[in-house]
């Protein structure tokens, strides 16, 4: 599902993966911080897909949204979690959204 984002200027938080192999708790988890993260403060929508690398870009309405975020306890636990046994390698960037657009075929 592509998401609903508002008027531009916005941040993307752009996460790309090398997973490991087997579960591992990890669907349950990702399940949990997506729930979490669509309560915060701040949090504009998310896409996400998945092959042999996943990429997951989240929204925000600003850099402290996202901070906090970051800063969440919740959140630090599943990125500890993933660190010891999720991923092989992963890479967060963080981007200012200056345009959008998009095309809806009818």
């Amino acid at each position: 599902m592509i998401a609903e984002t508002p008027k531009t200027p916005y941040y993307a938080v752009i996460f790309t993966s090398v997973r490991t192999e087997g579960d591992n708790g990890y669907d349950d988890m990702s399940e949990q911080m997506m729930e979490l993260a669509k309560r915060q403060d701040g949090f504009l929508g998310v896409e996400s897909a998945r092959n042999e690398i996943g990429i997951t870009v989240s929204y925000w309405r600003d850099l402290a949204s996202i901070k906090k975020w970051k800063e969440h306890s919740e959140h630090k636990i599943a990125r500890e979690k993933g660190r010891e046994m999720w991923y092989k390698s992963f890479k967060t960037r963080i981007a200012r959204v200056e345009s959008d657009y998009d095309f809806h075929k009818p």
